[in-house]
C-alpha cells in the first residue's frame, strides 16, 4: 500500500511539473514566432533578427555556467531557485512590449535565457528526486513537456494571427509566472534526493575529469547542434517551403511547425521507456542516426509530395529531440551524488553555448547555398558524432550504471 501511495504521489508530482514546464518553457522561443511584428515594430536589422534568438540561447548559457561555478543546483532549495527564475523570466518577456530599441530587445531575450536556465537544469535534478528504476521515461515526460513549451508559441502565434501579435508575449509570460507560483507551493524533492553541497569551484574540475560523463556530453553536444538550429528555423523553413506547395500540409506554416516541434514529445516518452528497457547508449545512438539523416534528407522533400514532406519533418520532429532527456538521465547516474545538480547544469551550459554558434551559421549557410532550403544539411554531423560517441560509452565498464545496468 505504502508503495502504491509513493509511485501515485511520484506520478502526480511528474504530471504537475510537466505542466508547469510548458508553461515556463512558452518564453523562449515567444519573441521568435513574432520577430516580423517585433521587427517592424523597433526597425531590427538582419543580424539583430538572429541575435534576438541567439540572445535567450547565450543568457542560458552564461546562467547554466554560473549555476554550475556556484553550484547553487547543489546547495539551496530547488524550487526556491526554479520559483524565482520563473518570475524573472516572466517579467524580462513582458518588458519586450515597452521596448524600442534593438540593443534593449536583445538585451531582456538574453535575461529572459539567464532566468531560463534556473528553470530547465534544476527541474531535471528536481524530478530525479522522484525516480530511480523508472527514471528514463520521467526524464523523457519532462522533456517532453519542455518541447510542447517551446512549440506553444507557434500555436499562439497560429491562434492569433488575425489579432494582435502581443497577445503571445502576455499569455506566456503569464503562464511563466503562473508556473513559479505552482513550483513554490505545490512542489516538493522526492524520496531520492541528493546530499546537499557547499560551494567548492573545485567541483566543476571533478566533473570535467569524469570520463564516461565527458562522453555523454560529447553526445548531447552533437544533440544540441542540430536541434535548437532547427527549432529556431524551422519556420522560416516552412515559410520557404509553402512556395512549393499548392495546398501545404495543416493548413499554415505556423501549425506545421507547432506539430512538427511538439510531436517531439511523443519521441521523449517513447525514447524514455526504450531506454529504460534497452539502454541509454543503444537508445541515443539509433534517435540521433535518424534525425542525422532527417536533417540530411529534409531539403529534398521540399521538391516531392506533401504526404512525403511531411512525414520526414514529423519523424524529424520526433527523433531530434527524443535522446535530450536519456542525456539527462545518464548524467544524473554518472555523476557523484552530491555533484548532480552541478553536473547537469554544465552539460546544459556547454550544450547551449553550441547552440548560438548553429543558430548563428544556418542563415549564414542559407545566404552562401542561396536559400534555406539546403541549410539544414550542415546540423547533420551533430547527431552522427554523438551517435558515435555514446556508442564509445557503451563499451566502458562505467555504462553498467546506466538505467541499472542496461546500456
Amino acid at each position: 500500500m505504502i508503495i502504491k501511495q509513493d509511485l501515485k504521489r511520484s506520478v502526480g508530482t511528474l504530471i504537475l511539473i510537466s505542466i508547469c514546464l510548458i508553461g515556463a518553457l512558452s518564453t523562449w522561443f515567444s519573441a521568435t514566432v513574432v520577430l516580423p511584428e517585433i521587427s517592424a515594430h523597433v526597425q531590427l536589422g538582419k543580424s539583430q533578427e538572429t541575435w534576438l534568438t541567439n540572445g535567450v540561447q547565450l543568457g542560458f548559457v552564461i546562467g547554466a555556467l554560473l549555476l554550475a561555478f556556484f553550484n547553487l543546483s547543489d546547495s539551496m532549495s530547488l524550487k526556491v531557485l526554479i520559483a524565482f527564475s520563473c518570475t524573472l523570466a516572466a517579467l524580462a518577456n513582458l518588458l519586450l512590449l515597452w521596448t524600442g530599441t534593438p540593443v534593449a530587445l536583445i538585451v531582456l531575450r538574453f535575461i529572459t535565457g539567464l532566468a531560463l536556465s534556473g528553470v530547465y537544469p534544476p527541474a531535471v535534478k528536481l524530478i530525479a528526486t522522484w525516480f530511480q528504476r523508472s527514471r528514463g521515461i520521467a526524464m523523457g515526460t519532462i522533456i517532453g513537456a519542455l518541447t510542447i513549451g517551446s512549440a506553444t508559441p507557434h500555436l499562439l502565434r497560429a491562434i492569433t494571427a488575425e489579432t494582435n501579435w502581443m497577445l503571445v508575449i502576455w499569455i506566456s509570460s503569464l503562464a511563466t509566472f503562473l508556473a513559479g507560483l505552482i513550483f513554490l507551493f505545490f512542489i516538493s524533492e522526492g524520496p531520492y534526493a541528493f546530499a546537499r553541497t557547499r560551494f567548492n569551484p573545485n567541483q566543476i574540475v571533478q566533473v570535467l575529469r569524469n570520463r564516461p560523463l565527458m562522453l555523454v556530453n560529447v553526445g548531447y553536444v552533437g544533440h544540441m547542434w542540430e536541434l535548437y538550429a532547427m527549432w529556431a528555423w524551422i519556420l522560416t523553413f516552412a515559410n520557404f517551403s509553402a512556395q512549393r506547395f499548392e495546398i501545404f500540409p495543416f493548413g499554415t506554416p505556423e501549425y506545421f511547425c507547432f506539430f512538427v516541434v511538439s510531436i517531439g514529445a511523443v519521441g521523449c516518452i517513447l525514447a524514455g521507456r526504450f531506454s529504460d528497457i534497452y539502454g541509454r547508449c543503444r537508445t541515443t545512438a539509433a534517435l540521433m542516426i535518424i534525425s542525422g539523416v532527417c536533417a540530411v534528407s529534409i531539403g529534398f522533400m521540399i521538391d516531392t509530395s506533401p504526404l512525403l514532406f511531411t512525414t520526414v519533418a514529423l519523424i524529424w520532429g520526433m527523433t531530434i529531440i527524443a535522446d535530450s532527456g536519456q542525456f539527462s538521465a545518464a548524467v544524473t547516474e554518472l555523476s557523484e551524488p552530491h555533484l548532480v545538480g552541478t553536473a547537469v547544469t554544465f552539460q546544459m551550459a556547454v550544450g547551449f553555448g553550441v547552440t548560438v554558434i548553429a543558430i548563428w551559421f544556418v542563415p549564414v549557410a542559407s545566404q552562401w547555398l542561396g536559400s534555406i532550403q539546403w541549410a539544414f544539411l550542415f546540423l547533420a554531423p551533430g547527431p552522427f558524432i554523438g551517435a558515435i560517441a555514446m556508442l564509445l560509452l557503451r563499451r566502458r565498464p562505467e555504462a553498467q550504471k546506466l538505467a541499472l545496468g542496461r546500456r
